[in-house]
């Protein structure tokens, strides 16, 4: 008796959570638009690539949750041996504090515990949120919790939206108020997604992460990375380019069952962004390898050029482009997904207007939620004390 009052209490909390969400306005999605191009990569030294993971689970909550064999330990010392520059470990709902007094700490968590896996990734964390929607979520109740999100993070990424359909490609239309997009995790691959949401204007960076369950399991680790170009692994310069989307997703090449010690050695060293400038009205992209594959992508993911076996080329700019990004493939399918370059009336990503709080249907939602609980209480009390007299 006392578990069925405990779910019906959390049923009832819950209940609560939905009917109070705040309902918003989106408005139509539009395409960047601009007279200039803001690039992120415009001018960036080549020597200073940082290669980083933020998402890998480790023990929390009693070993409740995924990574429950995990150390922090193990982590740091298996993501150095595969040249790691940045590693940071991101359990569910709980800040790690492992290695928090060195300048390269980072404050990571993931955020979410919904059926649908509709989680975000967060840097720069300032506190736990506790509040999310388990059972369902409309683009309201994503919303909402985005909102809540950016005030206490300093970085919000929306994790592998393409898991289990955890975000619809109409929401990425419309979602706001957010930094960027796990596209890259062993679980999921998001392409779709990141270019829905660049297609409406809104410029969201990519990030790439092993998401590791089992560190001790070599085939889910170093498959996924962000590359970063930072002066320094102080994490303000870290966070700073970030945000300015001065980084890059990889996915790395992986022999499943290959040894943790030939994985090590082979990815020893990696290829190299050298250049992606644009000078007038044209893009020059250089790396320090020959690829197989130069691709140029832009609005609704379409393939606007393709080049093969070079390590440098360039792309002339037409009005109708909003937004271009590369993927550079190399051998053993290497492959480097840029963040793009878009139209813009600056030279920094066109700012978003938040969502309005529909205020009139806000109220209709809470009146009509509201009077279908007390209803419900109402007739489970009186069915309960009608059996107690029966």
């Amino acid at each position: 008796m006392a578990l069925l009052y405990l779910i019906l209490a959390l049923l009832l909390f819950f209940a609560v959570k939905y009917i109070t969400c705040p309902v918003y306005k989106f408005k139509p999605a539009h395409p960047f638009t601009g007279d200039v191009f803001y690039n992120p990569y415009q001018h960036i030294d080549s020597t200073h690539w940082r290669k980083s993971n933020f998402q890998v689970q480790s023990y929390a909550w009693m070993g409740l949750t995924a990574g429950r064999g995990n150390t922090n330990k193990a982590i740091y010392d298996v993501y150095k041996s595969l040249h790691y520059d940045i590693i940071a470990t991101s359990p569910y709902q709980k800040i790690d504090k492992f290695r928090k007094d060195q300048p390269d700490y980072i404050p990571v968590y993931e955020h979410g515990y919904g059926i649908k896996k509709s989680h975000q990734v967060l840097l720069g964390a300032q506190k736990v949120l506790w509040t999310d929607y388990p059972l369902f979520q409309s683009i309201h109740n994503k919303q909402h919790v985005l909102n809540l999100l950016k005030k206490e993070n300093e970085l919000v990424y929306i994790a592998h939206p393409n898991l289990w359909n955890g975000y619809s490609l109409k929401e990425m239309e419309l979602l706001l108020n957010y930094d960027g997009i796990e596209v890259l995790n062993n679980y999921s691959i998001s392409l779709e997604h990141w270019d829905a949401a660049l297609s409406s204007g809104k410029y969201v960076t990519i990030i790439g992460n092993d998401d590791a369950h089992d560190v001790s399991n070599p085939n889910e680790l170093g498959r996924h990375c962000t590359f970063i170009n930072s002066p320094t692994l102080n994490r303000d310069d870290i966070l700073k380019s970030l945000k300015m989307g001065k980084s890059f997703g990889a996915s790395i090449y992986l022999n499943f069952n290959e040894s943790l010690a030939n994985k090590i050695e082979r990815i020893k060293v990696l290829q190299k962004l050298k250049k992606f400038e644009i000078i007038s009205d044209t893009i020059f992209l250089e790396v320090d390898s020959i690829a197989e594959e130069i691709k140029f992508i832009g609005q609704g993911g379409k393939l606007q050029k393709k080049i093969n076996n070079s390590n440098k080329t360039f792309y002339v700019l037409k009005d109708s482009d909003t937004y271009i990004r590369a993927e550079i493939k190399f051998s053993y399918q290497q492959i480097y997904y840029l963040n793009p370059v878009c139209r813009s009336d600056e030279f920094k990503p066109p700012e978003q207007s938040l969502p309005e709080i529909d205020i009139y249907r806000t109220y209709i939602l809470r009146i009509v939620g509201f009077s279908t609980l007390i209803f419900l209480l109402i007739n489970i009390f009186f069915i309960r004390k009608k059996r107690m007299i029966g």
